[in-house]
C-alpha cells in the first residue's frame, strides 16, 4: 500500500538532496510538498519520522499470483535460451583452459595459485565431480577434445548456465522491488535473456555468470531491504527487514568470494547504507541514540561480519581441498609450503658452523634454492652454471668453509672438507665473516667475476658461476662476506650469527663488492629454464636476501638445538594468499590480442574472440540495442541531475514533487551502482576485457527500465500514465527489436553455422573484428562439409602467440614436388575428437619463411618493414604448420577456413583482448635502474600460467595461409 502525506511547508528555497537523493526522511527546510490521499484516511500531514514519500510496500513475497506465473514463464524462457545446444563446442573454449584446469587440480588436491577467490571454481568442481569427473583431463589448450576422454564438460558448463538462467527472474524481482510495473519488469528480464554477451559467458566454464547472479542477488536483496527501510519505523527490525538485510550480507559474501569485482558491489551497498544511517541520525525526534545504535550494529553485523565470515570460509574449504604440492606452491612462502603434504621437513640444527653442509634459499622469488649442476654457460666465462631451482635436490647442497683451512696442532692447515669436524671448538659463522661456498656434488666453489651474465647483460650485474675442481684451493673470487640483515632476522642470537631459517643475510662478493642476487628472469633451455642468479651492484634488498633451510654438521648431534618453520595457521595462510593474489593481479599488465579499455565498453566497440573451428566461431559481443539503450539511460540521468542542480540553485521547487524526488533517488541509486562498477577500471593498468563491464551493464539496464517506468506510468505530465496500452506497446516493440538484434548475432554466441553474407550484413563497424571469411557461402555448403570424408581428417596445428603484434611465423608446408610421396591420411571411424593417431602421418618436407604483420594481422611488404624499423617494436613468434595431402597428392583442407581468426586465451586470469591503448609497462618485483632493466623472459610467463592455444592452432591475427 502506498504511503503518502503532505510535507511540512515553510519559506525559503529547497535544499538539494545528496546524490543520489535518499528520499528525505525528515522535513527539509524550505520544502513545499503536494499532498496525496491515503486509502484509509483523508489527507494527513507527513509523519515526523524517516518514512519516505511516494514509497509503496514492494515486498516480492507479496506479489499477485499472475506475477509468479509470469516469473515462472520467464525462467523457462531463460532456460531454453541458455541451455540450447550447450554441448557445443565439444572442445575446450577460451578460458575453460584455466577454470576447467582448476577443477582438475581441486579433485587431485594439487595446490594452485589463482587471482580469483574460490567460490565459483569450487562449484564448477562440484558439478564436475558429481558427474563423474576424475580430474585426469588437463584442459591444456583451446580446442582440446572433450568427447574422446569422456569429460563431463556439459555438467561443468551447467553451473554457469544455471546462474545465467536465474539472472532473468532475479532482474524481474529486482524491478518489482524497485516499484516498476509488471510488464516493465518482464521487459527488463527479457533484455537479460536476449543479451548476447551474457548468453555467451553463461554457456561456458567461466566465472562471469556466477559473478553476475551473485551481484544481481545482492542488488535484489538490498533493493528489498531499502524498500522496507523507507516504509518507516513500523518496519524496522521486522522479519522482512531482517531477512533482506541478512540476504544482502550473504550476497556480498558470495560476490566477493567469486571475484574481487565484488568489492565494487560492497562499495555500492556501503555508500547507500551510510546515506540511510545519516538520515536516521537526522530524525532526532523518533530515533534515539539507543535505536540508532541498534540500526548501526545490525548493519555492521549483516553487511560486514557475514560477508567476511563467508569469504574466509570459502578459503577454508579451498585449503582443505588443496593439500598436495602443485604448480602454484612456488608463489607461496616456505612456511606456507611446509603445510602441504610432503613439503614439510624435520627439525634441523639451529646453529650454523664452519663446515656445515647447507641448502640456501632465496627470500623474495618464491624461495628457490641456490643450485648448480654440471652444465656450462654457453657464453661469458663458460664456467659451470649457477641457478635458482624451486625443488629440493642434491644439487642444492653447499659446504660452508672459511677463507683459509683450519690449523692443526702442528700449525699446519688441515685439508679436506672434513677438516672442520675434528676441531675442539668449531667456530660459528658470525656477521661479517668471509667464507667460501663449496658445491658438494660437483666440487666447485661459488664464484663471481667482472663478466656479464648470459641473459641480463647489464653493467651493474656480474656473472655467477661454479669454478674449480676437487682439491683445488680456489682464488680470491671465491670469497663472499656474510652480512646479516638484522631487521629481517629473528630477534636475538640470529641477528649476530647465522642460524637456520631465522637469519636473513646477504652474500657480498669481496673482490667486486656486488651482492648475490636473483630475480624473475628465466634462463634459456640450455639451463633447463631455471631462474637466473647474478651478482648485482646496487641490487634491491628483497632480491639479495638469503637464508639457510637445511643444515648438517658432524658436531651438531641429536641434542643440538633444533628449529623448523613456524606453522602459519589458517589466518597466516589466508593473509599471505591474499597478498600474493593482489600482487599477481596487479602484475597482469601486458597487452593481449583481445583486450580493450573501459571507454570502449559502453558503446560496445569490440568483442572477444573465444573459439573457431570448422567454419564456425564463438565471439563475445553484446546485444547493441540493449547496450546502447542502457548507456543512453545513464546519460539521461546525468543530464537530468545536472539540470536539477542548476534549477535548485535558482530556487526552483522541483524537489517538492514526490515523483521528482523518487525519480532522482531510485534511478540515481542504479546509476551509482553502474558508476561504482565501471569507473574504478580506469584506475587499473592490468589487462581489461569487455566482460569486466557486465556488472555495470546490469545496473544500467535496471536504470533504463526504471526510466521507462517513470515515463509511461508515473509522470502524469507526459500523458502516458492514463493510457497504459501505449506503454505496453512501446515495451513490446522495444523488446521485439532487441530480440531481432539478438537473433542476428546469435550464431556467434552458439557457434552455429553462418554464411558470409549474413555475417557481413550485421557487422556494422570495423571494430567488430570477427572475420566473416571464416564462414561458408551457404548453409548447403555446411551440409556438404559434414558429409565430406575430408571433414573427418585430422590436421596438425600450431600454437598462436598471445601478442598479435609479433612478426610472423615460420611455416612447414609439404613441398609441391613431393606431394605424391605423401601417404593418404584416413581417420579411424571410432575416433571422435579428430586427433590423429600416432604414426598415421609423416613429415615429407619442411620449409621456413619469415613474415611481418601489423597488430591487425595484415601482411607487410619489405618496404613497409624498412619504413617501420626504429619506430616500432617487432616481436618474434614461431609457428609450425602442416599441410595434409591425400594419396593423389591433392591438399586436404580441414578445420578452420583460411584466414579464420582463432582465439587466444589470455594469461590467467580473465578473458581476452589487445588494444593499443593498453599500458605496456610492467610491474617489477624489484626496482632496477631504468636504463639497465633486466629483461623478463617469455619462458617465465609460460612457467607461471598455462598458455592455451586454439584448436586449429592458427594465429589469432587475421591472415591468409
Amino acid at each position: 500500500m502506498a504511503r503518502s502525506a503532505a510535507a511540512k511547508a515553510a519559506s525559503g528555497r529547497v535544499s538539494p538532496p545528496l546524490p543520489p537523493n535518499p528520499a528525505p526522511t525528515q522535513p527539509i527546510p524550505g520544502t513545499v510538498s503536494t499532498s496525496s490521499k491515503n486509502k484509509n484516511k483523508g489527507a494527513s500531514k507527513r509523519p515526523h519520522d524517516y518514512t519516505s514519500e511516494g514509497v509503496a510496500d514492494n515486498d516480492v513475497f507479496l506479489l499477485p499470483g499472475s506475477d509468479y506465473q509470469l516469473l515462472l514463464g520467464i525462467t523457462f524462457l531463460a532456460a531454453a535460451v541458455r541451455l540450447f545446444r550447450i554441448y557445443q563446442p565439444t572442445s575446450v573454449v577460451f578460458d575453460e583452459v584455466h577454470f576447467g584446469g582448476f577443477a582438475s587440480k581441486y579433485i587431485k588436491g594439487k595446490f594452485f595459485m589463482d587471482v580469483h577467490p574460490p567460490l565459483a571454481k569450487l562449484m564448477i568442481t562440484l558439478f564436475g565431480y558429481l558427474a563423474g569427473f576424475d580430474g585426469n583431463f588437463d584442459f591444456k589448450e583451446i580446442g582440446k577434445d572433450y568427447l574422446e576422454p569422456g569429460v563431463p564438460y556439459v555438467a561443468m558448463r551447467l553451473f554457469p548456465a544455471i546462474c545465467g538462467v536465474l539472472l532473468a527472474p532475479t532482474m524481474f524481482l529486482t524491478l518489482k522491488a524497485a516499484g516498476c510495473r509488471t510488464f516493465i519488469a518482464a521487459m527488463g528480464a527479457c533484455l537479460i535473456i536476449f543479451e548476447n554477451g551474457l548468453l555467451t559467458q553463461a554457456r561456458l566454464i567461466l566465472l562471469d555468470s556466477p559473478l553476475m547472479i551473485a551481484t544481481a542477488f545482492t542488488a535484489l536483496a538490498f533493493t528489498s531491504f531499502t524498500n522496507q527501510q523507507e516504509l518507516g519505523p513500523s518496519r524496522a527490525f521486522s522479519p522482512s527487514w531482517w531477512f533482506w538485510l541478512v540476504m544482502t550480507g550473504l550476497g556480498l559474501g558470495m560476490t566477493v568470494s567469486i571475484k574481487w569485482v565484488g568489492l565494487f558491489t560492497i562499495a555500492w551497498v556501503g555508500g547507500l547504507t551510510l546515506v540511510q544511517l545519516w538520515v536516521l541520525w537526522g530524525d532526532h525526534k523518533n530515533v534515539t541514540i539507543s535505536t540508532f545504535s541498534k540500526h548501526f550494529l545490525a548493519r555492521a553485523f549483516c553487511l560486514i561480519a557475514i560477508p567476511v565470515a563467508f569469504y574466509m570460509a570459502m578459503f577454508g574449504i579451498h585449503f582443505l581441498c588443496l593439500v598436495n604440492p602443485g604448480e602454484g606452491d612456488g608463489f607461496m612462502s616456505s612456511e606456507f609450503q611446509s603445510t602441504l603434504n610432503s613439503k614439510g621437513m624435520q627439525d634441523v640444527p639451529a646453529d650454523v658452523l664452519m663446515g656445515s653442509k647447507v641448502s640456501i634459499r632465496h627470500v623474495n622469488t618464491q624461495g628457490g634454492y641456490l643450485h648448480s649442476h654440471p652444465l656450462m654457460y654457453p657464453t661469458g666465462s663458460k664456467q659451470q652454471q649457477i641457478t635458482l631451482y624451486p625443488h629440493k635436490d642434491d644439487n642444492n647442497l653447499w659446504f660452508l668453509e672459511n677463507q683459509t683451512q683450519p690449523l692443526g696442532a702442528d700449525g699446519l692447515p688441515i685439508n679436506g672438507t672434513n677438516a672442520w669436524n675434528n676441531l675442539e671448538e668449531t667456530p660459528y659463522i658470525k656477521n661479517g665473516a668471509i667464507i667460501r661456498i663449496y658445491h658438494v656434488p660437483t666440487h666447485r666453489r661459488l664464484h663471481s667475476h667482472d663478466v656479464r651474465p648470459p641473459v641480463t647483460e647489464a653493467e651493474w650485474q656480474n656473472e655467477v658461476s661454479a669454478y674449480g675442481y676437487e682439491g683445488f684451493d680456489g682464488d680470491a673470487n671465491d670469497f663472499f662476506r656474510v652480512e646479516i640483515v638484522k631487521k629481517k632476522s629473528k630477534a636475538g642470537v640470529a641477528q649476530e650469527r647465522l642460524r637456520t631459517i631465522d637469519t636473513k643475510f646477504r652474500l657480498v662478493h669481496v673482490m667486486t663488492g656486488c651482492v648475490l642476487f636473483s630475480h624473475k628472469v628465466k634462463l634459456p633451455a640450455w639451463a633447463s629454464e631455471q631462474q637466473e642468479v647474478t651478482c648485482a651492484r646496487g641490487g634491491t634488498l628483497p632480491n639479495s636476501l638469503w637464508y639457510i633451510e637445511s643444515n648438517e654438521h658432524a658436531k651438531l648431534g641429536p641434542d643440538a638445538e633444533k628449529v623448523n618453520y613456524a606453522n602459519p595457521g589458517f589466518l597466516g595462510k589466508f593473509w599471505e594468499l591474499q597478498k600474493v593474489m593482489w600482487k599477481t593481479n596487479a602484475g597482469l599488465v601486458e597487452s593481449h590480442a583481445w583486450d580493450s579499455r573501459p571507454d570502449s565498453w559502453p558503446i560496445l566497440r569490440r568483442g572477444i574472440n573465444f573459439w573457431g573451428r570448422n567454419h564456425r566461431q564463438i565471439y563475445l559481443i553484446g546485444n547493441p540495442i540493449v547496450w546502447w539503450s542502457a548507456t543512453a539511460a545513464v546519460v539521461i540521468y546525468i543530464l537530468f541531475k545536472g539540470i536539477a542542480v542548476l534549477r535548485w540553485q535558482r530556487s526552483f521547487n522541483d524537489y517538492a514533487d514526490p515523483v521528482f524526488k523518487r525519480f532522482d533517488y531510485e534511478i540515481g541509486t542504479s546509476v551509482l551502482g553502474w558508476a561504482l562498477h565501471y569507473f574504478p577500471f580506469y584506475l587499473m593498468q592490468r589487462q581489461l576485457f569487455l566482460h569486466h563491464y557486465f556488472p555495470a551493464l546490469y545496473f544500467s539496464v535496471i536504470a533504463f527500465c526504471q526510466i521507462f517506468d517513470f515515463v509511461v506510468a508515473r509522470i502524469s505530465a507526459l500523458g502516458l500514465k492514463k493510457n497504459p496500452l501505449i506503454g505496453k506497446a512501446g515495451a513490446l516493440l522495444f523488446l521485439l527489436i532487441s530480440v531481432a538484434a539478438f537473433t542476428l548475432l546469435s550464431p556467434l554466441a552458439y557457434g552455429n553455422a553462418w554464411t558470409k553474407a549474413e555475417c557481413k550484413r550485421v557487422k556494422l563497424f570495423n571494430t567488430w573484428d570477427w572475420d566473416c571469411n571464416t564462414f561458408l557461402d551457404s548453409y548447403e555448403a555446411y551440409d556438404q562439409l559434414a558429409n565430406s570424408p575430408a571433414a573427418a581428417s585430422p590436421t596438425s596445428t600450431s600454437k598462436p602467440s598471445v601478442n598479435v603484434q609479433a612478426p610472423v611465423p615460420a611455416e612447414n608446408p609439404v613441398a609441391a614436388g613431393e606431394q605424391a610421396k605423401a601417404p593418404a591420411v584416413e581417420q579411424p571411424k571410432e575416433k571422435v575428437s579428430g586427433a590423429p593417431a600416432a604414426g598415421e602421418q609423416r613429415v615429407v618436407h619442411t620449409e621456413e619463411r619469415v613474415e611481418y604483420r601489423d597488430q591487425d594481422g595484415n601482411l607487410l611488404d619489405m618496404e613497409q618493414v624498412k619504413a617501420l624499423e626504429g619506430k616500432v617494436e617487432f616481436k618474434t613468434r614461431y609457428e609450425t604448420r602442416t599441410r595434409i595431402i591425400d594419396a593423389a597428392g591433392n591438399e586436404v583442407f580441414v578445420g578452420a577456413q583460411e584466414g579464420a581468426p582463432v582465439p587466444v586465451a589470455p594469461p590467467h586470469p580473465d578473458v581476452e583482448g589487445v588494444d593499443r591503448e593498453t599500458p605496456k609497462n610492467l610491474v617489477p618485483d624489484e626496482s632496477i635502474p631504468a636504463a639497465e632493466k633486466s629483461v623478463e623472459g617469455e619462458k617465465e610467463a609460460e612457467g607461471k600460467v598455462p598458455k592455451p592455444a586454439s584448436e586449429s592452432k592458427e594465429k589469432t591475427a587475421k591472415e591468409e595461409l
